[in-house]
């Protein structure tokens, strides 16, 4: 993510830290039943859903580029000796260094300009193990809200780019959810959950 997404971000969580505002967002809620096992959380923000994962009794490392969103999942997961390492990270140079259970990426791949983003996509999908599952989520074109992009740093996916990405892949959930925003702004989101064959695709 671009510094001035960061600082976008780090300043509502500081609003939501101070109020306590910790609910799972939808698509946090859509994708906690389908964590498993080594879970990594891209882009983890406050660490709700890995915090709820880490629960469950997932192993969670959780990455985000906050701060804030880092400083309050440690202190958390610490306090409830939770499974959980969390670490702040430059995103947008992060290369995976190995391969997990599940990997989760809701809302953050729009923020990485359009080659990070799809080099990225294809990185996750590479460091999924046999049998193990993803969680994508991101904005899609015909979006209008963009107050928190930095321009020319960002990437609206083209509808169905996330589940062409898993081609071949078991398909749990596949929505494509239109949202209000803003100075009669749009959020337009595809969200793909999917599951890799344990065994490789043949021909």
């Amino acid at each position: 993510m671009s510094n001035h997404s960061v600082r976008f971000f780090d300043t509502q969580f500081q609003r939501q830290v101070a109020a306590g505002e910790f609910e799972l967002n939808p698509f946090e809620r859509l994708a906690l039943p389908y964590l498993k096992g080594d879970v990594l959380d891209l882009g983890c923000g406050l660490g709700n859903l890995a915090l709820e994962a880490a629960r469950a009794g997932c192993r969670v490392t959780a990455l985000d580029g906050s701060a804030t969103g880092i400083a309050r999942l440690r202190e958390t997961a610490l306090r409830a000796g939770l499974a959980l390492e969390a670490r702040q990270e430059d995103l947008v140079h992060y290369a995976l260094e190995r391969d997990y259970d599940t990997i989760v990426a809701i809302g953050l791949l729009m923020f990485l300009p359009r080659q990070r983003a799809e080099a990225l996509l294809a990185d996750i999908v590479a460091h999924v193990r046999p049998g193990g599952g993803v969680v994508l989520n991101a904005l899609t074109q015909g979006t209008t809200f963009l107050d928190m992009f930095e321009p020319d740093h960002y990437h609206l996916f083209p509808r169905g780019a996330l589940a062409a990405a898993v081609d071949g892949w078991e398909i749990l959930e596949d929505s494509h959810d239109v949202f209000a925003a803003p100075g009669d702004t749009l959020k337009i989101f595809d969200t793909v959950i999917a599951r890799r064959p344990l065994q490789p695709r043949l021909g």
